[in-house]
């Protein structure tokens, strides 16, 4: 079984190897994508853009249904309650 200072000796020789072949693979892959982009005229956008994605339906407002006449907050009666109309007659404070 090797020691310690082996393998770590190893593993350098190996993370070099591996970063010289990137870098040798690397500019072929680049010569290539290239070489593709300009025989298909493939813009950027085409390739990075989802695509799949529709746009979000914005949310529409909800009328407000009941209103804090001290401060003039509003709330739709949807979600929880505020503060202002907790323990309070709701009727009372309809819009």
């Amino acid at each position: 079984m090797a020691s310690l200072p082996e393998l770590l000796a190893q593993k350098a020789a190996l993370d070099e190897q591996i970063a010289r072949l990137k870098r040798e693979e690397r500019s072929k892959a680049v010569e290539e994508v290239r070489a593709l982009v300009e025989a298909y005229e493939i813009s950027a956008n085409e390739i990075f853009s989802s695509g799949a994605r529709k746009p979000r339906a914005t949310k529409a407002s909800v009328a407000a249904k009941y209103r804090n006449p001290e401060t003039g907050e509003t709330w739709s009666g949807r979600g929880r309650s505020p503060k202002w109309l907790e323990g309070k007659d709701k009727a009372a404070y309809a819009v």
